[in-house]
């Protein structure tokens, strides 16, 4: 393949990945999702490739550094999630204990996220 075929190559795929990042930051899931479908096939066209010039080495490390970043906010956020419903889902009354030094759920409705008000 071509050098400048090469480097269009990457510049594109560096552009999309910055951009996947925007749409992720910005809620925008099908966009996002286009990103990663362009993302794909962009690596696939470049999956042939061999031999890279020394300044398009430089150019996929700075490649490979946006692709790092995107993939620590996208596993930052999710372990912010999890995190968030572990937070929700532990009880929110306390343990009390029976005359036989058993512990028993004290008998309260609502939970905060149970759907009732």
């Amino acid at each position: 393949m071509e050098r400048e075929t090469v480097r269009m190559l990457l510049t594109q795929l560096r552009d999309t990945i910055r951009q996947e990042r925007e749409h992720a930051k910005a809620l925008d899931i099908n966009a996002m999702l286009a990103d990663v479908k362009r993302k794909e096939g962009l690596l696939h066209a470049l999956s042939g490739v061999t031999d890279l010039h020394p300044d398009d080495r430089l150019f996929a490390q700075e490649i490979r550094q946006e692709n790092r970043r995107n993939a620590y906010l996208f596993r930052a956020t999710l372990n912010w999630i999890q995190e968030t419903m572990e937070f929700f889902g532990r009880k929110t009354v306390p343990v009390t204990y029976s005359q036989h030094a058993r512990s028993q759920d004290s008998i309260i409705n609502g939970r905060l996220l149970s759907g009732r008000v």
